[in-house]
Order: C-alpha cells, then structure tokens, then sequence
C-alpha cells in the first residue's frame, strides 16, 4: 500500500513541489513530512502559510482514507490552527476514524519539528477533520472536450 500512495503521492504536480514525502501509508492511517521552505512557504509574519498547513491535512486525510477505501474525494474539511507553525519541517498524520460505504471520516493532526530538534520533540500545531467519499475510476477521469 505504501508504494501506491507514494507514486500518487508524485503523480500530483502541487505535493511535487511542496516536498510532500509520504513516509506510511497502511491499515487507515498516512504520515507524510515536509521540509520547510522559508523563499516560498510562509506567510507575511514567516509562519507556515496556513494554506500550506491546509494541503498537508487534506492529503494525509485522503491518503489515509485511500488506503481502505481506494480513491476518495473530499465532501468536508475543516482544520483547526492552534499555534503558530514554525519549524524545519513538518509532520502531517491523518487516520480513519469511520470507514463507511459512502463515507470516510478521518482526523488528522499537523506537527512542527523545531529547529535542530528530532521528531521526539514535535509540536502540534494544527488538526483537522474530513469526510471523504470512495468514487469509481470513471467518476473522476477528465473528459475531453469537444472540438470546436
């Protein structure tokens, strides 16, 4: 399961960019990990752009999600910040709460790694919620469009 994630994972242009490293993914639950970037990241006051914080829930909640449900799309997200995101990097994990037919719900917590700090010394900084929903693989294929 791992492995399936983790080539999804660099089939998406944005969590390319973004460094996003899926590092588990089995049984209803995914962690990814993110370096920190300070040129593109932050926002105005140089935290964790909460836009970024946003991405790595939501990702982590549909990898989690996937991996005992296949492909999901998000219905809901919700994130809560509880403390500034500062650190060298990031840790999102997310795991199934409820696994339904029509409905996934995943919790999801976002942690920051201090400067110079190992990952024993994280420090939460924001959680979320999700409900995902399973779609076939037709459901979500593009469909070309019409020629003029």
């Amino acid at each position: 399961m791992l492995d399936t994630i983790q080539a999804i994972n660099r089939s998406a242009a944005f969590n390319r960019w973004a460094g996003f490293d899926v590092t588990q993914a089995a049984d209803g639950q995914a962690e990814l990990r993110m370096k920190w970037r300070e040129e593109d990241m932050g926002q105005y006051t140089g935290f964790l752009h909460a836009g970024m914080i946003a991405a790595l829930l939501d990702t982590v909640s549909g990898f989690a999600a996937a991996t005992v449900a296949g492909r999901v799309l998000a219905s809901h997200f919700s994130i809560n910040c509880i403390s500034p995101a500062i650190g060298e990097a990031f840790v999102a994990r997310g795991r199934v709460v409820k696994a339904g037919r029509k409905q996934v719900f995943v919790g999801a917590e976002l942690f920051a790694q201090p400067e110079g700090q190992g990952e024993d010394k994280l420090k939460l900084v924001a959680t979320a919620n999700a409900i995902l929903v399973p779609v076939d693989e037709a459901s979500t294929t593009p469909k070309p469009k019409p020629a003029a």
